[in-house]
């Protein structure tokens, strides 16, 4: 395709930073690097019409980690690395609430829920939760966990909630479209359906090769999570999530963020629905991928739960499906990092990119000044 002098002179020549991405991480970057060099050309790619990965497919859920996940990440972390995990994702949803405002996303402390299968995982989990509660202490100055009775009537599970008192959600819609006005009040460009090939780089500046488009600019950030590996080595692992949504349901007086078999699954009510997703530990090699849908072995589990656990007596219809793919690892910390001496990146998320994102797209743009 030919382009026109105006085309190539506005949005392809002299652009100071490309962020390939335009979900959490990349918008924030841009946010910051706005803020850094306001005179700057910032240029983001973003390869789907909306948002790819999971910035809009997520649950909403302002979480940092359920009691039963804090504990199983004690296994293979430090005491110390997982302090700070839950101290940078809490510092990352303060710092999305105030980039945002908390009525422009929808935020909500309604509390979070830890449903436990059977007594002897409950007893476990609670034989934790003081020291588990101390470890948190200087983050939230009280207790985070504590427990409460089955109020919302589920069944199958143990009498008893570990309930988490400070976590949050969010409207994931209203939060990426906040976002994305935010950075375009700043005169961010934002270009969409375009698929960033490769880049090549030199000693003054990256050849960015797409789909559309071949051009330069003076650094390159990479803000694409779970499909990182397609420009980057990085042990960065795609992880799909499954998630589907019900019809609104009369009465429904669920409320609050619930997990459920260490978060593997999680759901929430949003606007009389129940919104629930998970199930990536009952296969994990397929849900190893960049490609979005469903399989059969995770949708039949979610409708099996919600109608046994959920909500055993209530009639119900699925309205909606759909996946989103996330970036993990065999460690929970995110990589930031630069690559080259014009190539950076922030990816490996961990499924926690509502409560992190913020904070990593700044430490993102943060490189660029060190």
């Amino acid at each position: 395709m030919n382009y026109s002098y105006w085309e190539l002179k506005e949005w392809f020549t002299n652009i100071d930073f490309t962020i390939v991405g335009s979900g959490i991480v990349g918008l924030n970057c841009a946010l910051q690097l706005k803020k850094q060099h306001p005179k700057a050309k910032v240029l983001i790619l973003e390869k789907g019409m909306l948002p790819q990965g999971a910035s809009t497919k997520n649950a909403g859920f302002a979480c940092f980690g359920s009691l039963s996940e804090i504990i199983d990440d004690l296994n293979t972390h430090t005491t110390e690395e997982v302090f700070n995990l839950v101290n940078k994702r809490w510092e990352g949803l303060q710092l999305l609430r105030s980039n945002l405002g908390d009525k422009n996303i929808d935020f909500q402390q309604n509390k979070g829920f830890e449903l436990c299968n059977n007594s002897s995982f409950f007893e476990e989990c609670i034989s934790k939760k003081d020291e588990i509660n101390q470890l948190l202490k200087p983050i939230f100055k009280e207790d985070v966990f504590t427990t409460s009775h089955n109020t919302f009537s589920f069944q199958n599970i143990h009498q008893d909630y570990i309930v988490n008192n400070f976590e949050g959600q969010v409207d994931t819609g209203k939060m990426m479209y906040q976002l994305l006005l935010e950075v375009q009040k700043l005169g961010v460009k934002i270009l969409n359906n375009i698929y960033v090939d490769a880049f090549t780089e030199t000693e003054s500046w990256v050849e960015v090769k797409t789909d559309k488009i071949n051009f330069k600019t003076n650094n390159l950030l990479i803000a694409t999570n779970g499909f990182a590996n397609n420009l980057i080595k990085e042990k960065v692992q795609p992880a799909r999530a499954q998630v589907l949504i019900t019809k609104p349901i009369k009465n429904l007086h669920i409320k609050g963020t619930f997990h459920l078999d260490k978060g593997y699954y999680y759901f929430r009510n949003i606007h009389d629905r129940i919104l629930f997703g998970g199930g990536r530990n009952l296969d994990f090699t397929t849900e190893e991928t960049t490609l979005f849908g469903q399989t059969d072995i995770i949708q039949n589990t979610l409708e099996s739960i919600l109608k046994e656990t959920i909500l055993p007596n209530t009639n119900f219809e699925i309205d909606h499906r759909w996946s989103g793919i996330m970036g993990v690892g065999n460690q929970k910390k995110a990589i930031v990092k630069q690559i080259s001496n014009h190539v950076f990146c922030g990816v490996r998320l961990g499924g926690m990119g509502v409560a992190i994102g913020s904070l990593i797209g700044k430490e993102l743009a943060d490189l660029l000044d060190e």
